[in-house]
């Protein structure tokens, strides 16, 4: 009997040792998400839009929100929904909302999920290769300068865009 579970240990130790040295999957560390929602916060006041900056980690859940003094009330969720949308589909919202009016079979995209905002002001987060997040900005006069906004925070922490 005592042979039975001493095989079993022995034929299961390498399958152990094997799981855990694959790597983990990447993350936005917080202090990386502050750091680009802040610079991004900065970019938008030092040309006077009062904004808001909302950083998504891959899973859509919100890692950072920034709500400059002043900014409208509808900017929280602006942000957000285009930070998740740029997680979700792993591209910015401007080319995606280009991409569904030049094809009318995509409408339904919008509808996918109720959190998703595509309207300019929404980039992916990649660090290296990897999606780790989306950064949205909204509450700049056009989805354009929402955008240059959140291109200042992938900046500031070296992130492709």
């Amino acid at each position: 009997m005592i042979r039975t579970p001493l095989l079993a240990a022995a034929l299961l130790a390498p399958l152990a040792a094997a799981a855990q040295d694959l790597p983990t999957a990447p993350y936005l560390p917080l202090d990386l998400a502050v750091e680009a929602a802040d610079a991004a916060l900065g970019a938008c006041a030092a040309d006077g839009h009062n904004v808001s900056v909302a950083i998504v980690a891959r899973d859509g859940a919100t890692k950072v929100m920034l709500k400059a003094d002043g900014s409208g009330p509808h900017t929280g969720a602006s942000a957000t929904g285009k930070a998740f949308t740029s997680a979700a589909m792993g591209r910015d919202t401007a080319g995606l909302a280009g991409f569904i009016a030049s094809a009318p079979e995509n409408a339904g995209l919008r509808d996918m999920d109720a959190r998703m905002v595509i309207q300019a002001g929404g980039l992916p987060i990649r660090i290296g290769e990897a999606l780790v997040g989306g950064i949205g900005v909204g509450g700049a006069p056009s989805g354009d300068l929402d955008a240059a906004c959140a291109t200042a925070g992938l900046t500031a922490i070296g992130a492709a865009e």
